[in-house]
């Protein structure tokens, strides 16, 4: 009998430009990395084909639950870079229970484009969204690196495997 397990992830922390946010973000939401594909139409074949011709743009967005100054100090320079990373744990679970926790990160550096001045209602915590536009992302999963993509510098890793060496070579960069 094969031994099934499972992973879950139920909670992370953010980290802002090396400042932990741990309980002061509500919700992030990581970016879709979505390939863009560009049409092929070769004389003599019978049909039309998608090939990748790099990513669309990337966006972050973060539901802050109150107003901090370390958050709202970087937020609105829309001139400078951030870094952050959002860390969390996630639990394998077979027929014998929770067997391991595994360190989770997704490292991204980018602007922040849009933010809020605050939704308040009675007896709630303020709402404080606010989206980035991300430029590099990576994410690790119990020390091993999955993927890795920087826009501004071309690289583009899958699994250890960097797939714009030839690219950046080609372009002499």
């Amino acid at each position: 009998m094969a031994l099934i397990s499972v992973n879950r992830c139920t909670n992370a922390n953010v980290i802002l430009n090396g400042i932990a946010m741990l309980g002061r973000a509500e919700e992030v939401d990581l970016p879709d990395v979505k390939a863009k594909m560009a049409d092929h139409k070769p004389l003599g074949l019978q049909g039309i084909m998608e090939l990748p011709s790099g990513f669309d743009k990337m966006e972050a967005s973060f539901k802050w639950n109150s107003y901090y100054p370390d958050v709202l100090s970087v937020i609105p320079n829309i001139y400078s870079t951030v870094s952050i990373q959002v860390r969390a744990s996630v639990e394998t679970w077979d027929p014998t229970g929770r067997s391991a926790e595994s360190a989770m990160v997704v490292f991204l550096n980018g602007t922040f484009k849009e933010w809020s001045g605050g939704k308040f209602k009675q007896q709630d915590n303020v709402d404080l969204p606010s989206k980035m536009n991300v430029l590099y992302i990576k994410q690790v999963l119990n020390g091993q690196e999955l993927y890795e993509i920087d826009i501004l510098n071309n690289i583009y890793i899958v699994n250890g495997v960097d797939l714009l060496a030839n690219y950046r070579a080609n372009l002499g960069v």
